[in-house]
C-alpha cells in the first residue's frame, strides 16, 4: 500500500506526466497486454517509442518472444478499457473477452476503442533498476479519431 505521506522525492517523481496506454503482444499466440504508463518516443528517423516492463512479468517474456509489441493510446473517451486488465481472474477467461480488438499488422491486438495505435517491432532493450526498457521501432500506426491522450500524474513517483 502506497505511503499516505510520499516523501519529497516521490511526489517530485510523481509529477513526471506520463499517458495512458495498452501495450499488447503475443505469448506463444495468445495476446497478453497489460496497462502501461512508461511509455515514451525516443526517436524520429527511424520512429522509435520504449515502454519500461517491471522485469519478471510474462509481458517482458512476450514481447521477446514475438519481437514486437502494440501500444494502444487512451484517451478520456477510451480509459474504461483498462479495467479489463485489473480485475483478478480465475476463471481462465482473459482481458481481450471484455474488448473490443483487431490485430495489428504484426499480429498482437489493437484495442479499437483507444484513439491510436502503434505497432512496434522489437530493436533493443535495456535493464535498469526493477524494469526492463524495451525499444521499438514503429513499423505501423493510425489514428482511430481526434481527440488528445489521457494524461497520468502520480501522487508518489515511486510506486504504482
Amino acid at each position: 500500500m502506497p505511503d499516505s505521506h510520499p516523501s519529497p522525492l516521490a511526489r517530485a517523481l510523481g509529477r513526471v506526466p506520463s499517458g495512458l496506454f495498452i501495450v499488447t503482444s503475443l505469448l506463444d499466440g495468445r495476446p497478453v497486454g497489460f496497462v502501461g504508463s512508461f511509455v515514451a518516443q525516443t526517436g524520429l528517423a527511424p520512429p522509435t517509442i520504449c515502454v519500461a516492463i517491471a522485469k519478471g512479468r510474462d509481458h517482458l517474456l512476450a514481447i521477446r518472444q514475438q519481437q514486437g509489441f502494440v501500444v494502444s493510446v487512451l484517451d478520456p473517451q477510451s480509459q474504461g478499457a483498462m479495467g479489463a486488465f485489473f480485475k483478478r481472474r480465475e476463471d481462465g477467461s482473459s482481458p481481450f473477452d471484455e474488448l473490443s480488438v483487431r490485430p495489428a499488422p504484426s499480429g498482437p491486438p489493437i484495442v479499437t476503442e483507444a484513439l491510436a495505435w502503434l505497432d512496434c517491432r522489437l530493436a533493443s532493450e535495456h535493464a535498469t533498476g526493477d524494469h526492463v526498457v524495451c525499444f521499438g521501432e514503429v513499423e505501423a500506426g493510425d489514428c482511430l479519431r481526434e481527440g488528445d491522450p489521457s494524461v497520468h500524474l502520480r501522487a508518489d513517483g515511486l510506486s504504482y
